[in-house]
């Protein structure tokens, strides 16, 4: 299975509950209690599991509880792709503008 040149639905990070194993980019057995970033941008991909990854993505995916992992995402965002989040309701981010003032 070939992985998508472009994210679903638009996406190109995400904290997502960490699955037990991934199989041909599947959960299989179930998830941990801890979370994961994902960061496509970073070359990271969604399908590949923990132990498929390089160790600079597995920096960047953690684990981290929920809360950790909140956090993460924001430093993640405005550290390395030089935007400003901001929390919307279901607690998930949303690009707001980039520190040049530009949208995005």
């Amino acid at each position: 299975m070939e992985a998508p040149d472009e994210p679903a639905l638009g996406w190109t990070l995400v904290l997502r509950r960490r699955p037990v194993h991934l199989v041909e980019g599947r959960p299989e057995g179930g998830y941990t209690d801890s979370y994961e970033l994902i960061c496509c941008d970073c070359g990271d991909n969604p399908e590949l599991d923990y132990r498929d990854v390089s160790a600079d993505l597995q920096r960047i995916r953690g684990p981290y509880t929920v809360s950790a992992g909140i956090a993460a995402y924001g430093r993640h965002v405005t550290l390395q792709h030089r935007q400003l989040p901001i929390l919307a309701a279901n607690l998930t981010w949303r690009r707001t503008e980039y520190f040049d003032g530009k949208t995005g």
